[in-house]
């Protein structure tokens, strides 16, 4: 059944206040595989930093390569300075064989990989190889002979050239059975590897190339560090040479911290993608002396001691890092570090007093929350010493008490009334702030939000974050953040790259939560990198040129939510298109943003008033034949933004609207 809207925008109203760029923002975390999928390093356990996973003593992913009866493996400690542990390897004259060590990888190709190889050998071993190869046909893709030239530790860099792409294909550094043998005793044919790692030299700045210019179309006015994580996170571990930083238990997340992604590597890919840093500090097992120092490390001179420190490190000019933030969800039982709302407060205080003695010109975010009591205690304690309260707003079940049992319709009309939820939110924590002269100055930043699909909590495989239901959802929400633009200033997509829900840029064929789905490479496809249905909607989005807002009637149809427990406010009444407008700085163009959520076709009129739009309008469109469709490995282009000349009369007439879609509709002024 087809229904019919009729949209009035006042162009002659526009707002007093401009929607900050930095509402367009994104969330990088050290969480499960975000870190893995980003950077462009196609090994793992490149320092030899896990358990064996097997008898043989060969660190995590490796596996012993030897056709040796005799060859034996042990781990050991590091070079010195160096983190992590060295592999030994221990090959027997008499044996005649190949000995080392192997892992899969997806590799890229053509292509040229930088090679690092930190090793010492016994005086008898001349060479090693590190070689490539297609583990189901056994091609060679690539051979690198390194030459040993010392008994002591060395680090070898050389070229490993690939001659086509491979997603099933072996590393292997080995010596080689063909190798000049050698008389067995004491101390004969032993090979011991520090750090082995491969690097395309596409990569900018060890970032895979495909996910920077992916996420540079993004166009995010700013990045956010943090995350679980960081509330165990030590600043001073993920700085100067790599291969020296501390190998640094992830425990919000398990596994190994990324010591490959520190400080002065996340203000690189900032600048790379012209973007405004915000770094959240540790005060779950940190301290406010720590917070200070890495501030002054970012932004102190070479007249300080931490600025010292980053110029010897190669940085000699100041990030100047202006956006702080103290606390990631600390009211959360699973956060290092939780503590009651007043624990915080005077927590906050310390911290920004110590902050702002490293720099006084530093914004600072505090933790909040979408709970009232813990948000009226810290601003009562500490709202003076805040710039900005934060929220995260994830959207999902749970507070409709749905699962899968419930039909799929109402299931997609309870995560399509995420705006609704966000108002509710914005408005009770708005009222607080204004509530007390002391902090009514204080704005909010929603560093973290996407759609979550919980109780779901095992996702069995199941991309729900990633479909076209998800990104209405996410549109309809980011309608209601530029509503609230004259508070909300800043917004964080989480993630921006695979991790732990629905990373909008997807790397391989992990889903939502790879610890739950099929093993990663099961489809032979991950090399591939796409983006998510929510990835076109922020992409959209964030490259509107919308200053200021419009206001927007509406007369549309409405649906309901079938919700199983009591919502704090009425969800019988949801209007089917949620609708935003605004216009550039000049006022030569309006654009209209807007989200059909209905499950059925709109025809839609709209009436622009005091404004004489060119015969000509631009049409964006973000739409599917369902609400579960899917960009995939397999289809990684099946719903795309697709854009379209429309004459300016049609919007007269009545444009018909796709179900489960989303639109931007740009009106230039009549010459």
């Amino acid at each position: 059944m087809n229904k019919n809207a009729a949209i009035t925008i006042d162009c002659s109203r526009k707002s007093e206040h401009t929607i900050n760029p930095y509402l367009f923002g994104h969330f990088v975390e050290d969480i499960r595989d975000h870190m893995e999928a980003m950077l462009a390093f196609p090994l793992r356990d490149m320092d030899f930093e896990s358990e064996a996973e097997t008898k043989t003593p060969v660190s995590g992913s490796w596996r012993a390569y030897t056709n040796g009866r005799n060859t034996g493996y042990a781990m050991e400690a590091p070079a010195p300075r160096h983190s992590g542990r060295a592999q030994r390897i221990r090959i027997l004259s008499d044996d005649e064989a190949y000995a080392g060590i192997a892992q899969k990888a997806a590799l890229k190709g053509p292509m040229k990989y930088t090679v690092r190889l930190v090793a010492r050998a016994s005086i008898e071993l001349q060479y090693a190889m590190v070689e490539a190869v297609d583990r189901r046909t056994e091609e060679t893709l690539g051979q690198l002979r390194v030459e040993l030239g010392s008994h002591n530790w060395h680090e070898y860099v050389g070229e490993l050239s690939i001659t086509r792409a491979c997603s099933d294909a072996e590393i292997r550094v080995y010596v080689p059975a063909e190798h000049p043998r050698w008389i067995d005793h004491v101390s004969t044919g032993m090979l011991w590897i520090d750090h082995v790692s491969l690097l395309p030299i596409d990569s900018i700045a060890m970032v895979k190339r495909e996910v920077i210019e992916m996420t540079r179309g993004l166009n995010a006015g700013m990045m956010r560090l943090a995350g679980n994580y960081i509330s165990a996170y030590h600043w001073e571990h993920g700085i100067g040479p790599v291969l020296e930083r501390p190998v640094m238990y992830n425990e919000a997340w398990g596994g190994w911290t990324s010591k490959y992604f520190g400080t002065d590597e996340f203000i690189r890919f900032c600048r790379e993608l012209q973007v405004e840093p915000l770094i959240c500090v540790n005060d779950g097992s940190g301290t406010p002396e720590e917070a200070a120092q890495w501030i002054e490390y970012c932004n102190g001179s070479v007249d300080t001691p931490m600025g010292a420190l980053r110029a010897r490190n190669g940085f000699p000019e100041p990030y100047n890092v202006k956006y702080w933030e103290i606390g990631n969800e600390v009211w959360g039982q699973w956060q290092v570090g939780t503590c009651t709302a007043e624990q915080f407060a005077k927590r906050t205080i310390s911290f920004a007093k110590a902050m702002k003695e490293a720099d006084a010109s530093i914004v600072l975010l505090a933790c909040g929350h979408y709970e009232q009591e813990w948000n009226k205690a810290v601003l009562d304690l500490a709202g003076e010493y805040m710039d900005y309260l934060t929220l995260h707003l994830y959207h999902g079940y749970g507070p409709f008490g749905m699962n899968r049992d419930t039909p799929a319709e109402e299931r997609y009309k309870a995560i399509a009334s995420y705006p609704e939820w966000t108002r509710h939110h914005v408005r009770k924590t708005t009222e607080l702030i204004r509530s007390q002269s002391k902090h009514s100055h204080v704005k909010l930043a929603i560093t973290e939000y996407n759609t979550m699909y919980y109780p779901n909590t095992v996702r069995k495989g199941l991309p729900n974050e990633h479909t076209l239901g998800a990104a209405v959802a996410n549109a309809a929400n980011l309608n209601e953040m530029i509503r609230c633009s004259h508070m909300v200033h800043i917004g964080s997509f989480s993630d921006l790259v695979n991790g732990w829900l629905g990373g909008c840029i997807r790397v391989g064929d992990y889903y939502a939560d790879q610890y739950c789905g099929k093993e990663s490479g099961w489809s032979g496809l991950p090399l591939t990198i796409y983006g998510t249905p929510t990835y076109e909607v922020l992409k959209l989005y964030a490259n509107r040129d919308v200053r200021r807002l419009l206001p927007v009637q509406a007369e549309c149809g409405t649906f309901s939510v079938a919700s199983n427990k009591e919502t704090p406010m009425e969800l019988d009444a949801l209007p089917e298109l949620d609708i935003v407008a605004g216009t550039n700085d000049d006022g030569s163009q309006v654009t209209v943003l807007i989200v059909n959520r209905s499950l059925e076709e709109v025809t839609a009129v709209l009436d622009l008033q005091a404004f004489e739009a060119s015969g000509e309008t631009t049409l964006y469109e973000i739409t599917g034949n369902s609400y579960d469709d899917v960009n995939s490995v397999f289809q990684p282009d099946y719903i795309v933004c697709q854009e379209s000349k429309v004459p300016a009369e049609a919007w007269q007439r009545g444009h018909l609207l796709r179900p489960s879609s989303v639109y931007a509709l740009e009106f230039k002024a009549r010459s």
